[in-house]
């Protein structure tokens, strides 16, 4: 079966970090790259970051680079989202999404709130 599923949300306050992680299985890991999204209530989905299959490039959304880092462990075929110096604004549900064969596999996502 093919899924993802995000763990690692909570509460924190602002300045804070927390990691999130998405665990893959089914498909082939190394193959796919995957998106970090996000969406806060009453707005819409942002894309926030990519991580490609071979783990070379990476890229973020403004709103974030230079306090989020992504990265990927193929033993564990979990990617991670390390959050640094956390804003209310961050506050969100965070899930991951990669495309299989042509279709577009997402996690139910993990929440973070930041708040003091």
């Amino acid at each position: 079966q093919v899924q993802l599923v995000e763990s690692g949300g909570g509460l924190v306050q602002p300045g804070g970090s927390l990691r999130l992680s998405c665990a893959a299985s089914g498909f082939t890991f190394g193959s796919s790259d995957i998106n970090w999204v996000r969406q806060a209530p009453g707005k819409g989905a942002e894309w926030i970051s990519r991580i490609s299959g071979g783990g070379t490039s990476t890229y973020y959304a403004d709103s974030v680079k230079g306090r989020f880092t992504i990265s990927r462990d193929y033993a564990k075929n979990t990617v991670y989202l390390q959050m640094n110096s956390l804003k209310p604004e961050d506050a969100a549900l965070y899930y991951c999404r990669t495309l299989v064969t042509g279709r577009i596999i997402r996690g139910r996502g993990t929440q973070v709130t930041v708040s003091s």
